[in-house]
């Protein structure tokens, strides 16, 4: 597990960028690369929309740029989809839907010590998107029992064709979604969800990762046998250490994505290489004031920027900073913790 932490420095996925040369050129900038979803391009880049790709029901709106969900187009289409479940190709990411992806394929992947890949969660998608009567479709049992079984095989699709270029991929699933889960601000208990995300984990090919840049049951992803989290410690960093479930995490040698630098100007501003590894590192002396080992800690951190950034003010200069002071506040703690 180390080759994924060691202080290295990963991102997820989204960024606000128009230039897909210039998307690529920062996602390589980073220790551990990942390909970039970037909306701004083109609609497809939504990562809503890439996921919807080949799922029964689905009807995308370019005009109106919208993704809905069609309940009798779902019965019609369900019978073919089933008769081609078996074909791997039927969870491919196609040029249409990421052109980035097949990029970022396209360059040398096989000299770093790892790679990323990601796709937005279930319980995202199927809260966000919505049937002919504006309700979520997360709330029909039947597409809900596909929609987690289609994450799976496009977790597990993905994570097999990042493998032909890198032998060490993992591949998050991001859900923002749980948030609203574990808040009770959905008619989705948390109950459900746990059940449905831990049935998925459980078929989930490689390492297992989660992205979330909220505050939702921490107890629950921390045990629900990933091995890697990437999270907001900028905002979320001062909660989640003081749960026992993340010393557990760390003791078991699983990776965690400490996200530290803010992506939006107005934070950054504020902030600086010392101030930002005073805060990181505070974090880290509270778990070994509680008996982690700090060695382990270390060992087993990941960096990243806290959040993504897509509409804020002068958002492209903003990620591009940020990407700027983690790549030099991972060199610093490198050096200071020997990693390398």
């Amino acid at each position: 597990m180390n080759r994924y932490g060691g202080c290295k420095t990963s991102a997820m996925g989204i960024l606000p960028h128009r230039d897909i040369d210039r998307a690529l050129e920062m996602a390589f900038s980073l220790d551990i690369p990942f390909w970039p979803q970037l909306p701004n391009v083109s609609f497809y880049e939504d990562m809503y929309v890439q996921f919807s790709e080949h799922f029964p029901g689905i009807i995308i709106d370019e005009s109106e740029k919208r993704v809905s969900f069609n309940t009798s187009l779902f019965y019609q289409q369900l019978p073919e989809y089933l008769e081609r479940s078996a074909d791997p190709s039927l969870f491919d990411l196609s040029a249409k839907f990421s052109n980035v992806f097949h990029r970022f394929l396209a360059r040398d992947l096989s000299g770093y010590p790892a790679i990323k890949g990601q796709v937005i969660g279930p319980v995202s998608f199927g809260l966000r998107i919505a049937d002919e009567n504006l309700k979520p479709m997360i709330f029909h049992d039947d597409v809900r029992l596909l929609l987690f079984e289609f994450t799976r095989e496009k977790i597990n699709n993905q994570y097999r064709i990042l493998r032909r270029h890198n032998p060490f991929p993992i591949v998050f699933f991001d859900e923002p979604g749980l948030e609203f889960v574990f808040n009770s601000m959905s008619g989705y208990t948390s109950d459900a969800a746990k059940q449905d995300v831990s049935a998925m984990l459980n078929g989930v090919e490689g390492l297992k990762g989660v992205h979330l840049c909220g505050n939702p049951d921490w107890d629950f992803l921390l045990n629900a046998g990933i091995d890697a989290l990437s999270f907001d410690a900028y905002r979320r960093g001062e909660v989640i250490v003081r749960y026992d479930s993340l010393r557990r995490f760390i003791e078991e040698e699983k990776v965690l994505e400490w996200g530290i630098v803010p992506t939006q100007i107005e934070l950054l501003e504020q902030e600086s290489e010392d101030s930002l590894i005073a805060r990181l590192e505070a974090l880290w002396d509270y778990l070994v004031a509680k008996g982690t080992d700090k060695d382990l800690i270390v060992k087993n951190a990941r960096l990243a920027p806290a959040t993504c950034n897509l509409v804020g003010p002068r958002s492209e200069e903003a990620v591009e900073l940020a990407y700027g002071m983690l790549r030099r506040i991972s060199a610093r703690l490198k050096e200071k913790y020997q990693l390398e």
